[in-house]
């Protein structure tokens, strides 16, 4: 993980329900560039994160969801016409967390704007269904302003993960 990993993690705990962080049985993130082909690129990531973690068969929908949150991202998170960047601090940041019974995705950008979820009739609306499926795929989401000297906020969703048999920790 980067050198903003732990500082981007902390407020995670703001919204999400109780997750020990420093019990995260792993964690993996990624920086993407500020343009669509980040998209295929955060899939290409989770892909080999999940293979990785013994995870594979939750990639259909973590996938959906990884695609509409760094989709998102690229929208709305960034200002309008925002150049590839070349700093190795990119502005959209993905990141992978596993628990035993949880997994998170978190996107981080340098938006402020509040993301707004609309429903499968919003006909009025022609985009922002992606939190919807975000809603739909995953068993929670959320997000909150970065804390500290970092801008800009974070859109995450949390997957349940069936438990491994015979495991006795009830609250990973």
């Amino acid at each position: 993980m980067g050198t903003n990993g732990s500082t981007m993690l902390e407020p995670l705990r703001q919204g999400l329900p109780p997750l020990n962080l420093a019990a995260a049985s792993d964690a993996a993130s990624c920086a993407l560039p500020a343009c669509y082909e980040a998209v295929r690129e955060a899939r290409r990531f989770t892909r080999g994160t999940l293979d990785q973690w013994d995870l594979g068969d939750r990639f259909d929908d973590v996938c959906l969801v990884v695609s509409e949150l760094v989709t998102n991202a690229l929208r709305h998170g960034l200002p309008a016409g925002t150049p590839r960047p070349t700093a190795p601090d990119l502005p959209v940041r993905l990141h992978l967390m596993r628990w035993t019974g949880r997994l998170v995705c978190a996107v981080r950008d340098p938006g402020d704007d509040s993301p707004v979820a609309r429903g499968p009739d919003d006909s009025s609306a022609e985009s922002g269904r992606g939190l919807f499926l975000v809603e739909s795929f995953s068993d929670s989401w959320g997000w909150h302003p970065m804390a500290g000297a970092l801008s800009g906020k974070v859109v995450w969703a949390l997957f349940r993960l069936p438990r491994p048999v015979g495991h006795p920790c009830p609250g990973a």
